[in-house]
């Protein structure tokens, strides 16, 4: 009935205080009802549905700039600014995005996927509204865990530069920063914000400065002595060390307090953090307690909370063989940025729980640590999305393979990853990966390949990455399961005329085409990369003399990925033959589902058939 009221921003301006409990209501259960169709983030988006309703009545957007980190969490945003008819297509193909969009709604202030980069992002509003010489409110919505990021550290070491108000609303679903004093938090939040106490501390300050010589050290001595008070009455001290103001805890399913709180924020000259305690999944009993589970999720019965299995996925293969090997060989060791469940590490952990660790969201430490581990004579596996590796490149390079340690890399949803969209698509990783001296990257056909590989890996000695997509495994071509042997591909189909390159996933894909060719009597070879570093250049070699035509096929960046290598690997050599290339063009590729997104593209079956067939009658 509320809800229904809500057709375009700021009419949540409209409704009484005791409605707006209803319409949080009203929002929950429309939110479970769309997301167990559609899939997409449900526990974290149930938990900051009151903390949105309350940031859209105390602020005034869209002049006022609301910062999402990550950004999973904005569904109840987007409801409120007038997108609630476009919830049927959320995530879909050309549908409503999963994540702010700036060309989506103006209200969207900043293009999120990532973690930790809010409060970064919001001081660089605040600077821009100074020098522009306008008041408009700039607010940044960061959780617990994205608050383990050492760029959300950075950008809180330098928040005390900030003139003029900034907010930041801690949203802790997790863990107790500190703890809730009740009445006496109230009474200091209020007192501190005051246009009194704010005015006196300030006349004080500049008045003592005046008196030469004494009043200094005087300032100096009541800081210290008003810090020492602070540390027993005050919680977050560690913000208020760092020159920002704390307000809270503060109930984060209390509307109405939240409201009141953020009144006071907005009289902060500076920068000030709320602190604002939420229950991921609230409202949905199943969500509430396996939030994890329902961190992102597919399509769901909503009475049981059971999603639909399909076949088992190349990070299912992953996680079993990563408990098998953990038993086999005690120096394996497990580490995980804040991903357990979604890199398949859980099993691992819970059978060698001394030997798995999980170092929060920061992949650059991550990688840093796992050299230490090295180091000391264990075989680290760091399993990560392939999108947020990218964030320990220069870790990867200098700490890793400069000194040339037996560090694993295990990159999960390398390639187009389907719904998440463009922040998630793991597309660049041969780019920054492959250049790097002393780096081994290699990625499987099919399950039974990773299992391989994995082996192969951890026997390895030095640094190596294995790259795999997301979702349902390739279990095609297994009578095809040769040796893995560094550096080596393998011919999976002998034809004449075109040979088809493939790599990682893109190896069903040649695998297909080729079989839908061979029904026109089209015979084309289909090569199983297996490593983008290093190339097989004794078979490119041969592939040349044999063919006429050589398609590169991957799911990655054409720029930077295995056609770039294969094509200077032809040009240094003076190798005659005609290349092709068959990838990801030079554009962000946005959210659907992984074959309409290859059909965009240019990488699916019926386009690689359409390209050879065009080869063959040049």
């Amino acid at each position: 009935m509320y809800l229904e009221c809500i057709e375009a921003l700021n009419d949540v301006k409209l409704l009484s205080e005791k409605e707006l409990g209803l319409l949080s209501e009203e929002i929950t259960d429309f939110l479970i009802q769309h997301i167990s169709k559609t899939g997409g983030h449900l526990a974290s988006n149930l938990g900051v549905v009151d903390l949105t309703i309350a940031l859209h009545r105390a602020f005034e957007l869209p002049q006022d700039h609301i910062i999402w980190d990550v950004g999973h969490q904005c569904y109840t945003h987007k409801i409120l600014s007038g997108r609630k008819e476009q919830f049927d297509s959320l995530r879909q193909y050309k549908g409503l995005s999963g994540f702010p969009k700036r060309s989506e709604n103006p209200v969207d202030s900043f293009d999120t996927g990532h973690s930790s980069n809010s409060i970064s992002a919001g001081m660089g509003y605040v600077a821009a509204r100074n020098l522009k010489g306008t008041d408009e409110k700039v607010v940044v919505v960061i959780g617990d865990g994205a608050m383990t990021g050492g760029i959300a550290y950075e950008a809180l070491n330098n928040a005390a530069m900030v003139k003029g108000n900034f907010i930041i609303v801690l949203n802790d679903n997790k863990m107790s920063i500190s703890e809730n004093v009740g009445g006496m938090s109230d009474q200091l939040s209020r007192l501190r914000t005051g246009y009194f106490y704010q005015g006196l501390k300030k006349t004080v300050t500049d008045s003592l400065e005046k008196v030469p010589g004494v009043g200094e050290p005087m300032i100096r001595t009541i800081r210290k002595t008003k810090s020492g008070l602070k540390q027993l009455l005050i919680p977050g001290m560690f913000f208020e060390e760092m020159g920002i103001t704390y307000l809270g805890p503060v109930d984060g399913h209390n509307i109405s307090k939240m409201i009141r709180t953020f009144q006071e924020a907005k009289k902060v000259d500076g920068p000030v953090l709320v602190h604002v305690i939420t229950t991921k999944g609230k409202g949905y009993e199943v969500a509430m307690r396996h939030p994890a589970r329902f961190h992102s999720t597919g399509a769901f019965d909503i009475a049981t909370g059971l999603s639909q299995k399909g076949k088992p996925g190349y990070t299912d293969v992953f996680s079993t063989v990563m408990k098998k090997m953990g038993g086999r060989n005690e120096k394996v060791v497990a580490i995980t940025a804040a991903m357990e469940d979604g890199t398949g590490l859980k099993r691992f952990h819970n059978c060698y729980p001394e030997r798995f660790f999980d170092v929060g969201i920061a992949e650059q430490h991550a990688v840093t640590f796992a050299a230490g581990l090295a180091l000391g004579g264990f075989i680290p596996v760091f399993a990560v999305y392939s999108s947020f590796l990218q964030r320990g490149f220069d870790e990867v390079a200098q700490d890793v393979c400069m000194q040339n340690l037996h560090v694993i890399f295990a990159i999960d949803r390398a390639g187009l990853v389907g719904n998440d969209g463009p922040t998630h698509h793991g597309v660049f990783d041969l780019a920054y990966l492959t250049p790097i001296p002393n780096m081994t990257v290699m990625a499987p056909k099919n399950i039974w390949e990773l299992s391989d590989m994995l082996k192969f890996a951890i026997a390895y000695d030095g640094p190596i990455a294995l790259r795999y997509p997301r979702g349902a495994a390739f279990d095609g071509e297994k009578e095809h399961r040769e040796p893995v042997v560094l550096g080596k591909a393998e011919i999976l189909r002998q034809g004449e005329k075109v040979c088809l390159l493939a790599f990682g996933a893109m190896v069903k894909i040649a695998v297909e085409a080729a079989q839908t060719l061979l029904q026109e009597n089209i015979k084309v070879t289909v090569v199983n990369l297996r490593f983008a570093k290093p190339l097989d250049e004794d078979m490119l070699l041969e592939m040349a003399k044999t063919h006429e035509h050589v398609v590169t096929m991957e799911d990655h960046v054409l720029r930077g990925g295995i056609g770039s290598a294969v094509s200077d690997f032809y040009q240094v050599t003076g190798t005659t033959v005609s290349v092709h290339h068959v990838g990801i063009p030079d554009a962000f590729v946005e959210q659907g589902s992984v074959p309409k997104l290859y059909e965009e593209c240019g990488m699916d079956c019926d386009s690689v058939c359409r390209l050879v067939r065009e080869l063959i009658n040049l």
